[in-house]
């Protein structure tokens, strides 16, 4: 039996039955004393399988640092070509909300078909499921919607879906009271027109007041530096902050991409900023996809055929790696440093 009383960022992670943790893109969520940890099963995405994932599994811990494997929460559809569910669909990022006076679990997932990225919405009376369809297939507010995260309002419960309209800007929306689809009512942030600029994968936390967003450049798998973003509301107006990663002179995020952040309960003041290490052997320094996707998309731009972009690397998302560090506040700053390991006794 594996067990762990700290945490290694970047180690290959097992859970206690000595198997390597599949929960990519992934959140924690505190439930009556246990963690449960969920996100993207990528154990067959190997290169030329033509798998993309196997569906979302979940891990349970009391300590954070030691993961049960509670199995596949959100099953792939085998033998339906047509659901969001199916192995060869890019179906990525889920994200799990509850709501605040049923209790039901709500679920997004996002899935790419192409060049359209469509979103499905699932119900569960417990987080471990089983999980039943809402909406499937739509489109929210008529627009391709990519990364995103889900949130609810500390105060009132009310939910908010923040996401990535796909290569333009962000836009945070009103969920509706059931939480499955969006009101129509929305705002835009962050316009930057195109990769690599735009911002995608955000990840929301509220600390004394004020909401927060640490986003990362779009460059697929590849790593780049992030931002962090702070408002009084979740509609804004949204302030940048700055790279939490200045140290990092790779400026790749410490080859990281940020999935969630979690705040601990009963710890005074630490949020953890979960992160996914896609490319764990990948070392290059994050100017070079930034110039990759900004010539490939400059091209498209100026209306050149489209002849693809090259590789890097090849990548294989079933050995990514999760790099788990603590936030380090600084008057407005929102700091990550790097720690070869930690542990929670190192905070109140």
């Amino acid at each position: 039996m594996t067990t762990y009383d700290r945490f290694h960022p970047g180690e290959e992670w097992l859970d206690t039955s000595g198997t390597p943790i599949q929960a990519h893109g992934g959140s924690v969520m505190e439930i009556d004393g246990t963690y449960y940890w969920y996100g993207e099963n990528k154990e067959f995405t190997t290169p030329g399988s033509g798998i993309w994932h196997w569906g979302v599994r979940c891990y349970s811990s009391t300590d954070l640092y030691n993961w049960t494997d509670e199995g596949v929460i959100i099953p792939p559809d085998e033998d339906d070509p047509t659901s969001p569910l199916h192995p060869a669909r890019g179906m990525d990022r889920p994200h799990i909300i509850r709501h605040a006076r049923t209790g039901k679990f709500v679920c997004w997932v996002k899935v790419m078909e192409g060049s359209t990225q469509l979103s499905t919405t699932l119900v569960a009376d417990h987080i471990l499921g089983p999980y039943s369809k809402a909406n499937v297939d739509f489109m929210p507010l008529g627009m391709n919607a990519g990364d995103f995260d889900l949130v609810s309002d500390p105060h009132d419960g009310k939910g908010y879906y923040v996401f990535e309209r796909v290569h333009t800007e962000l836009i945070v929306a009103d969920l509706t009271d059931d939480l499955t689809d969006v009101t129509g009512y929305y705002s835009t942030h962050f316009h930057h027109g195109r990769p690599p600029f735009t911002r995608e994968a955000p990840s929301h936390f509220y600390r004394r007041g004020t909401h927060y967003l640490v986003t990362s450049g779009t460059t697929g798998y590849y790593p780049n530096w992030s931002e962090v973003a702070a408002a009084p509301s979740m509609h804004g107006p949204w302030t940048v902050v700055g790279d939490p990663h200045p140290e990092d002179e790779s400026r790749t995020s410490y080859r990281t991409q940020v999935s969630s952040v979690f705040k601990v309960p009963g710890k005074k003041d630490l949020y953890i900023a979960l992160g996914d290490r896609w490319l764990p052997d990948y070392e290059a320094h994050g100017d070079e996809a930034y110039q990759l996707f900004d010539e490939y998309f400059a091209r498209i731009e100026e209306g050149e055929p489209d002849a693809g972009m090259r590789e890097l690397t090849v990548p294989n998302t079933s050995r990514a790696r999760y790099v788990w560090l603590p936030i380090r506040f600084d008057g407005d700053r929102v700091l990550i440093d790097w720690r070869d390991e930690w542990s929670l006794d190192e905070y109140e």
